[in-house]
């Protein structure tokens, strides 16, 4: 049983470690993606921007600092109307149409030294090929789109310049400072000591559990 103060003594480590990683920030800046059917209402889409959407339907884009995946507030602040949205684009044999509400936010939640490009939500028809991704549809309409490395969507219309799904603090809209090299997120120096204390927690209930026996 002397492994029990060890183990403790790790958890505590490694609670301390997880409240100090800015990576777990209470909220975050970036796009949300959002299904609006034909006519709404919008639901948090769930397959990213590689979903292959059908004709007739309407997906929307929001800009904004939100809790949570499905955070209403973040949600695009204009009605799904495939029908209102795609009214002067004719359909064509051999396309879909795809209906885009892009809603760039609020001043408020735009990264330090930038404004949304416009007030209100935009809205655009996309006429694309059957098979097309919403990814597609977004770049024949919104260029530039900017991702980052792991494929998240971090600009449309080239919004916001610079940034990518940023952690904030609790009730901050401001940049979360970044360590030495880094870019926001948690050190390699802070995730290779949770691993460690991980490893050694895990290690002391493995000998306890042994001894037990």
């Amino acid at each position: 049983m002397r492994r029990l103060p060890a183990l403790a003594v790790a958890f505590g480590v490694l609670l301390t470690l997880l409240a100090a990683s800015p990576a777990l920030a209470s909220s975050y800046r970036y796009w949300s993606f959002w299904d609006g059917g034909a006519k709404g209402p919008w639901a948090y889409a769930t397959q990213g921007t590689a979903a292959r959407p059908a004709d007739g339907t309407v997906e929307g884009f929001r800009f904004a600092v939100s809790k949570d995946a499905g955070d209403r507030a973040s949600r695009p602040r204009t009605d799904a109307d495939f029908a209102a949205v795609c009214a002067g684009t004719p359909a064509v044999d051999g396309k879909k149409r795809v209906a885009l509400v892009i809603d760039f936010g609020v001043p408020e939640d735009s990264p330090s030294g930038e404004t949304p490009p416009q007030a209100g939500p935009r809205t655009a028809c996309a006429q694309v090929a059957p098979d097309a991704t919403t990814a597609e549809a977004l770049a024949s309409v919104a260029k530039p789109l900017r991702y980052n490395s792991a494929a998240l969507l971090c600009a449309i219309s080239g919004y916001p310049a610079q940034g990518c799904g940023e952690p904030l603090a609790e009730g901050a809209h401001e940049e979360p400072k970044a360590a030495p090299g880094g870019d926001g997120g948690p050190s390699a120096g802070l995730l290779a000591g949770i691993a460690a204390v991980a490893a050694l927690a895990a290690a002391a209930v493995w000998q306890s559990r042994r001894r037990s026996r």
